[in-house]
């Protein structure tokens, strides 16, 4: 889940307790909010805000249902408790809440702020059955803070557009960074505390600029005119920011030199949260985008060769949204709301392009080898056919919170990715290697830009007139229509097959289709009909319904299923490994070491006799 709209539209300047009159109500701006992390109680941060004095009768507060970039419904309001409405002599007006994230103040002409606690989302990732992703979520511990401000901060219905300042009240050692804007800081007279004041332009910046407090490891460097603030918490010590600064160095560095004279930001940061192994941990791995940021939640076990590279492939991935959505974007997006959504119909370019970026710079700029990039692809192909591939992209993102689109969401960053590919050839076919998807979208770009979105309906249109008959073509019969597409018909044009043969896989996985499922009723996670064709467990007597019981000492459940897996698929061949299976209610204990696994299945690779044209298109298509 990644996607973060612009929305940079500056809010009204008024001086501070100046009044201008619109719509029946005062506004003030800015609007007051504060945090303090020094008086948090039973894992609830208390929140005030104060908007000013309103001229109606009745006002509403929103926490958001949904966040720009998750597509799904998160519900922030239910981690909300005791909030309350005070007048201006410190007593309770009367407050309605109208559903979970909504609540209607009655008297508003008397009210003077409104105080509540915020309970963090992390904790109860493993009990609830609905929590928001974890890069959107909230962790609340005395060692670290991470403070994904839509999640503490909301809105009133009349005053999105409004400044808001934001005072965040913390211990005086504790480390912090911050992609907002701080206006300046106060130091309580003891020196225990500081309060470091921030200030947004609407509720827009709030959301989009999370925070990090607490016991963290920050190195900051400069690539390419980007100051870089890689902020990491890894509880247990394991990673550090100085380890994987190379890794981030070298790749920004790439995305910059493949991105060329598309606009950039003078700062980003990355917040790396390192889950430790405990039932309070979260466990949705992965990230999610900022204008200038992002929070990535990755498992900290994770050895530090496999960090590396879900670094390179997450945070590259987030970074690349500087394209799309946020320089090339539509109206749904532009205009966000955050309790009444509507989705725009081209996630295919969204997180599909973006997606494809993330993986096609990487042979560009020399990171990766021609057949690991084969490699990723292919096991694309092999993980859209998990899903349904006759279903209308555009219909499926317009729709996405809604079965069965929903549940085909995760096809985004791999049919989505596909997308881009076949796109990227069709314009290098077309314009003789002089085009490809990068510089369509930097022609959009200058076209629309962060401040001016498109029309949803019309962007097909669009790159129709921008482009060529065929590149129209294929949006209207696979992006907009239900034809599948033929990979191969693509893959002809730059010289490359699909062969069969028998390929290398790893300890979780045939060719990128997972060999487990669970079984919620039994709480148990088991081999599938795959286990058959993955030649390491074969040989160990391993059948499909066999329950995965414990791994090398750690008994396994659905609770801690991801963190096993994410274990197994960074095992190294030769490493020892002892496994308990239960079948029909007997337990077998297979104690060995690692061999290569191997299944049946389909790579690509460089095809026959191929002409020198395709030898130029290819060459065109994977060095740019």
């Amino acid at each position: 889940m990644k996607n973060v709209c612009m929305l940079l539209a500056a809010g009204l300047v008024v001086g501070c307790g100046s009044l201008k009159k619109k719509g029946g109500v005062a506004i003030s701006t800015p609007i007051e909010t504060r945090i303090d992390l020094t008086q948090v109680t039973d894992d609830k941060i208390p929140v005030v805000v104060n908007p000013g004095r309103f001229t109606q009768d009745t006002v509403t507060y929103y926490m958001p249902k949904v966040v720009q970039g998750t597509y799904a419904v998160s519900d922030f309001g239910k981690f909300v408790a005791d909030l309350r409405a005070l007048d201006y002599n410190g007593a309770a007006l009367p407050v309605t809440k109208v559903d979970a994230n909504t609540w209607q103040i009655a008297n508003a002409q008397q009210l003077d702020k409104i105080t509540y606690n915020v309970n963090d989302t992390y904790d109860i990732e493993n009990t609830a059955t609905e929590t928001p992703f974890s890069p959107s979520g909230t962790n609340i511990e005395p060692e670290n803070y991470v403070l994904n401000l839509h999640g503490f901060i909301g809105y009133f219905d009349i005053l999105k557009n409004n400044q808001y300042t934001l005072d965040v009240t913390a211990p005086t050692a504790m480390k912090k960074t911050s992609a907002l804007h701080s206006t300046g800081s106060v130091t309580s007279e003891d020196g225990a505390k500081i309060t470091d004041t921030y200030f947004a332009t609407r509720y827009f910046e709030i959301t989009d600029n999370p925070m990090m407090y607490g016991a963290l490891d920050v190195e900051e460097f400069e690539v390419g005119g980007i100051q870089i603030v890689l902020s990491v918490y890894s509880p247990n010590k394991i990673h550090t920011a100085a380890t994987i600064k190379e890794t981030v160095y070298k790749m920004m560095k790439a995305q910059k030199t493949y991105l060329g004279d598309i606009n950039s930001t003078p700062r980003y940061d990355i917040y790396l949260y390192l889950a430790p192994q405990t039932q309070t941990a979260p466990t949705g791995f992965g990230a999610l985008e900022h204008h200038t940021s992002t929070v990535v939640v990755l498992p900290e076990s994770i050895p530090a060769d496999a960090l590396a590279t879900a670094m390179i492939d997450v945070v590259s991935h987030e970074f690349f949204h500087i394209v799309t959505p946020l320089s090339v974007h539509s109206e749904d997006v532009h205009y966000f709301d955050y309790n009444d959504p509507t989705f725009s119909k081209h996630l295919w370019m969204y997180e599909g392009i973006t997606e494809y970026f993330a993986s096609v710079f990487q042979i560009t700029q020399g990171l990766v080898t021609e057949e690991a990039f084969y490699t990723k692809i292919m096991g694309k192909i092999e993980a859209a056919k998990e899903f349904d591939d006759t279903m209308s992209f555009t219909e499926m993102s317009e729709r996405i919170l809604d079965e069965p689109y929903a549940k085909n969401y995760i096809n985004v960053y791999q049919k989505g990715a596909l997308i881009g590919m076949c796109l990227d050839i069709l314009l290098r076919e077309e314009s003789k290697g002089q085009r490809g998807i990068l510089s369509l979208m930097k022609e959009l770009s200058l076209k629309y830009g962060k401040d001016k979105p498109f029309e949803d309906d019309q962007l097909i249109a669009e790159i129709a007139a921008m482009t060529y008959p065929s590149i129209e073509n294929f949006l209207t019969t696979h992006v907009i229509g239900k034809t599948p597409i033929d990979y191969k018909v693509f893959f002809d044009k730059v010289g490359v097959a699909i062969l069969k043969d028998k390929i290398e896989t790893n300890f979780i996985q045939n060719a990128g289709a997972l060999i487990f499922a669970g079984d919620q009723s039994r709480n148990a996670l088991y081999f599938t009909e795959l286990v058959a064709e993955n030649s390491f467990w074969a040989t160990q007597g391993v059948q499909p319904n066999d329950i995965l019981k414990t791994v090398n000492g750690t008994t396994v459940s659905l609770a801690n299923a991801n963190e096993v897996l994410q274990k197994a698929f960074s095992w190294k061949v030769g490493d020892p490994v002892k496994v308990t299976i239960e079948r029909a209610g007997e337990e077998i204990v297979i104690d060995t070491q690692l061999s290569q696994s191997y299944t049946n299945g389909s790579k690509l690779g460089v095809a026959k006799d191929v002409t020198d044209a395709q030898k130029a298109l290819r060459t065109a298509w994977l060095k740019g």
